[in-house]
Order: structure tokens, then C-alpha cells, then sequence
């Protein structure tokens, strides 16, 4: 059966760079191939050139047996190429509906929009995901787990004969993800080809058919799902075994770094709880439980409406970023596209920007030279790959994103780190980097407070486990005593109140 589409010896390089190498690539319809591979490994890279937005150097591209070249990505949708992006490329302030048909809206004869047609379209397939949102609510007024619903919506819009899924489950829930999984079965009965992205290993066997991996630009391996195991699977990602994948070092805690007594916020109803220096304590819960709420009203982005913190024994009254990060707070957010980094800017100015009067005489003038110096000891602690310091944030995968982002709150050297879903999107190899990061930290004093949805993440890396359900503190437990079941117990026992 010849392929939906195939590339053959595709490459692509961005100035001295070489990011692609004589890349092989296929996808046959009524199946789905996974693309893996670690971050910088050209994933990203190499389905833009199949979606028109970046052009390759050489190489062929052949879709339905004829040879096409893509220079925009608008030709790439009209052939019935869609993608579903990792980072949501979705207007905030217009309607479901407007988003979904952006660019595609349906018209009357003389040209009007057909707006009626637009909002039953956009219910139509917003219940075939099983969920109930108007079309025609504002798009900010969601979570992002439901704009990334919005946006699996707009790509099944399209009826398209390939569909790329760049981490489509990293913000949904295990309900949402398991609606998505039922989508993707019935794609595959109607003979589509698909290509899923996605750094949670057990989706690959679980969902795909095909599994092919990139390495340092280069495809080192394209095959059925059914003939490799996931000790393989990781070995031909990084090139190495990675024997133990949360590699956890006990805590020595030291005294109470942070104390939050009956704190009240929106999405938080009066929490209290203490975190030592020299730990690291786990947030668990459901999308909606209030983990991002807490994090940010202690951080004061999501400003307190009653209770305390203490910070080393001392009330501190926080009720915007910068007091934060002046009481010695770090917070990495979950979305570090919109509130994390500033995606036109370089990866020098990012970083700095949370310690600037770090870098600043007393004349107030800016010391480049110790920026620059400070920026490089952390690309290279973070193994960042790019070509610079000034090298632009938007151009870099998303795991690597994500490391200047944490790196970002380190720079002013808090003392508490909040880390929010600090491996999403990153892969297997970077999550073990950033783990042994979090050990180091732990060791030098740091109380770390992590919130994530991934629960082996939670039980491999924390010292404590506090559960969060409907912005209420449901549970607690100590690392020996933590399981899945016992903290699934008090989620659900949670919502029942």
C-alpha cells in the first residue's frame, strides 16, 4: 500500500545550523504514527515544512502519489493537511465559534459571514467531544484544557486526510484525553492518516499504530508500535538507556521556609499548610482543583481575599508578582506561552528580566557583560540547545522554552519555587534533567512546591503529597504512605462535599 504521504531525504538549516538530515517520513492511511524524540530533535521543524509554514532545503514531499512543495500553510489546509499545535494558536477575545472557522468562515452569495451556520457547525462537533460550551463564549472565558478542545474542534472542521496532533493531551484531563482517543479510532475507520506528537510514552502504545523517532535531525526509526518496547523506544530517543526515570534523593529538611494559614482567593477556599526548606511538596488534582489558583495567590498573581503567609516566620503582604519575587518567591507557570516568556524577545532578555537590579550599577545602568555571563552559565547548566544567548525564545521547541522558563525564576535566587507543570511538553530525556535539577535545588535549601498533573511525576519526585479538590485541601501524605489510589480517594471524596 503506497503512503498518504512520504517524505524522502528531507533536510533543513537555519543558518549553520542543520536541524534535518535526509529525513524518511510516511503516514499511511487508517493509521496513526507517532513522532518521538526529544526536545531539539527537529519534531516541530519538520512538520512545519509538511504544513507549508517552513520551506525545505532539499528533499521531496509526496501526498496522495504526487510530488507537492507547500509555501504557505493555507495551500497545506486546502490540500487537506491540519494541525492541532502544542502551543494554542487561538484569538482570546473573539467568540468558540470565531475561532474555530477563522479564516474559514462560511458566506452567503454576496459575501456575508454566515454566522448562524458557524455556531451550529461549531456545536456540531463541540458535543461530538462531549462538551457543553457555547459557541458563542467569549474564548479567554475557558480553561486551557477546554481551548484545547476548541482547537481538536477546528481541525475536525476541516475534514482532512492528514491531521498532525502536536501533545493534544497535555492540558486535558484523563475523561477529556479518553474523548480524544474515541475521536481518533473513528478518524482512523474513515482512512485518515494522522501523525501524534506527544511525550507521555504510555499514549504511544496505547493510541498508535506506527512510531518513528527523530534524533539530533535525523530519523533513526520508523516502525509498527507492536515491534518495540518502551525500553527501546527511549533508547533510540536519546541514544543512551535511562535507567531510572525519576531519580528521587531523600530530603534533609530544615526549618519552615513557608507557612500558609486559611489563605482564601478566587478558585481557593481557605487552605493552610507549611512547606519546609530542603523539600519538595506535591500538589495533586484535578484540572479545576485550584493547584494554578494556590500557586498563584501565593506568589501574588491571583490576589488573597483573607488569610496569611509567612515566609521564614514573617507575614509577607504579596499581592503582586514583583512583591513575590522581592519576599523571594520563584514561579514557573503552566502556560509559558501567554504568561511565561516573551516569545519575540531573546533568550538573554528573558531571563533577566526577573533579576535586573541583579545586573544594575547604582547608576541604575545596565552590566551586560554580567547578564550575558549569567544567561550562558545557565543555557549551559540547562543544556538549552540554541545558537546564543540572544537567539529568539519563539524559535525554540517547546521543551527548551520551558527550560528558560524555569531558569527565568532562578535568577534572582528565591528562596520557595513554585514549579507549575514544569515538564509539560518536554521529553523524556529533559524531564530526567529537570528532575536531577529539582534534587540539586532541594539540596541547597530550596522549598519547592510542585503542581502537576502527572502522577507518577508526583510520586517520584516529592518528599510529601497534599491533595487539592475543589480548592479545598482534601488530603496529605508523606512520600512511604502515597499512592495513586489513596489520592485519587480524597479527590473524589472532594467534589462530593
Amino acid at each position: 500500500m503506497s503512503a498518504l504521504l512520504e517524505l524522502r531525504q528531507v533536510s533543513k538549516s537555519f543558518s549553520t545550523v542543520q536541524v534535518l538530515k535526509d529525513v524518511d517520513f510516511h503516514v499511511d492511511a487508517g493509521r496513526v504514527v507517532a513522532l518521538a524524540g526529544e526536545n531539539g530533535a527537529g519534531k516541530s521543524t519538520l512538520m512545519k515544512i509538511i504544513t507549508g509554514i517552513y520551506s525545505r532545503d532539499s528533499g521531496t514531499m509526496h501526498y496522495k502519489g504526487e510530488e507537492v512543495r507547500f509555501t504557505t500553510a493555507r495551500q497545506a489546509i486546502d490540500a487537506g493537511i491540519a494541525m492541532i499545535h502544542q502551543e494554542l494558536n487561538l484569538l482570546p477575545e473573539l467568540s468558540v465559534g470565531e475561532n474555530i472557522f477563522l479564516g474559514r468562515e462560511p458566506t452567503d452569495a454576496s459575501g456575508r459571514i454566515l454566522w448562524g451556520a458557524i455556531e451550529k457547525e461549531s456545536r456540531h462537533w463541540l458535543t461530538h467531544l462531549k462538551q457543553q460550551i457555547d459557541p458563542n463564549a467569549k474564548l479567554g472565558t475557558l480553561s486551557i484544557a477546554q481551548q484545547q478542545m476548541v482547537e481538536i474542534a477546528r481541525a475536525l472542521t476541516m475534514n482532512a486526510e492528514i491531521i498532525i496532533m502536536d501533545e493534544p493531551t497535555d492540558a486535558l484531563t484523563d475523561v477529556e484525553t479518553q474523548i480524544l482517543f474515541d475521536v481518533v479510532d473513528q478518524l482512523r475507520a474513515q482512512g485518515k492518516g494522522m501523525v501524534f506528537i506527544s511525550h507521555r510514552l504510555g499514549e504511544i502504545f496505547q493510541m498508535c499504530d506506527d512510531v518513528a523517532v527523530l534524533r539530533d535531525g535525523s530519523m533513526v526509526h520508523q516502525g509498527p508500535v507492536s515491534e518495540i518496547d518502551e525500553a527501546d523506544l527511549i533508547r533510540h530517543m536519546v541514544g543512551r538507556d535511562l535507567s531510572d526515570q525519576y531519580p528521587y534523593v531523600k530530603a534533609e529538611p530544615k526549618a519552615t521556609a513557608l507557612e500558609v494559614r486559611g489563605l482564601k482567593a478566587k478558585g481557593i477556599k481557605e487552605v493552610s499548610f507549611t512547606a519546609q526548606a530542603g523539600e519538595v511538596v506535591g500538589f495533586a488534582g484535578l484540572v479545576g482543583a485550584g493547584r494554578t489558583e494556590l500557586a498563584k495567590a501565593i506568589y501574588g498573581a491571583n490576589p488573597a481575599k483573607a488569610g496569611e503567609i509567612l515566609i521564614d516566620g514573617e507575614v509577607c503582604h504579596i499581592n503582586t508578582p514583583l512583591e513575590g519575587v522581592k519576599a523571594g518567591i520563584g514561579y514557573v507557570t503552566e502556560d509559558r506561552k501567554l504568561e511565561g516568556l516573551i516569545q519575540m524577545h531573546g533568550l538573554r532578555q528573558n531571563m533577566a528580566l526577573t533579576g535586573l537590579r541583579l545586573f544594575s550599577n547604582k547608576m541604575g545602568m545596565l552590566d551586560k557583560k554580567a547578564e550575558r555571563a549569567k544567561v550562558g552559565e545557565y543555557i549551559n547548566a540547562f543544556s538549552i540547545k540554541t545558537h546564543g544567548v540572544d537567539a529568539i525564545v519563539s524559535q525554540l521547541s517547546g521543551g527548551n522554552q520551558q527550560k528558560v522558563s524555569i531558569a527565568k525564576s532562578l535568577v534572582p535566587r528565591p528562596r520557595i519555587l513554585i514549579l507549575d507543570e514544569p515538564t509539560r511538553g518536554v521529553d523524556v530525556g529533559a524531564k530526567r534533567e529537570i528532575y536531577t535539577l529539582i534534587n540539586k535545588l532541594k539540596a541547597e535549601g530550596l522549598c519547592i512546591l510542585l503542581m502537576s498533573s502527572d502522577m507518577p511525576e508526583l510520586l517520584g519526585i516529592s518528599d510529601r503529597i497534599l491533595v487539592l479538590s475543589a480548592g479545598k485541601m482534601t488530603g496529605a501524605f508523606d512520600r512511604e504512605d502515597a499512592d495513586q489510589e489513596s489520592i485519587m480517594h480524597c479527590i473524589v471524596a472532594g467534589l462530593k462535599d
